[in-house]
């Protein structure tokens, strides 16, 4: 792939299951197992899925009418079966206010689509979930 198209992390271990991300730009984000206030990386996958339909609808009700509130909240069960360890019963729940008039109603109305075509099409994360991408692992001795 080329660099504008490549996407990437660094991770680097700071402590007993303690981990610090960072982005290309310098930005970091410490990850934990739980037992600290760290995200887990569960938490992560569920910042990432709501973040990303966030950012992908936004912009698209926002030319209608600018949102008073915008609030997503997503939770799924962790479990573990004979697949191993996922999350199940992954769900979003919007919580959207538009001002009264011609603006917030045009929003209102277009908001259920903005969703839908997020997520069937524009957000890069649900789209990768529900593609079932994989991973390939490399180890380097170091």
């Amino acid at each position: 792939m080329s660099d504008d198209t490549e996407r990437s992390v660094e991770l680097a271990r700071t402590g007993p299951s303690r981990y610090r991300a960072t982005n290309v730009r310098g930005t970091t984000l410490e990850i934990g197992d739980g037992s600290t206030a760290d995200f887990t990386p569960v938490e992560l996958l569920l910042v990432a899925l709501a973040g990303c339909t966030a950012i992908t609808v936004d912009p698209l009700v926002s030319r209608r009418a600018e949102a008073t509130t915008f609030e997503v909240h997503t939770r799924a069960d962790k479990v573990r079966d004979e697949q191993g360890s996922h999350l199940v019963d992954i769900r979003m729940t919007f919580d959207v206010a538009f001002p009264e008039g011609e603006g917030g109603e045009a929003a209102r109305a277009l908001l259920p689509d903005a969703i839908r075509k997020a997520e069937e099409r524009l957000c890069t994360v649900s789209r990768t979930l529900a593609l079932g991408a994989t991973a390939e692992t490399q180890i380097n001795d170091v």
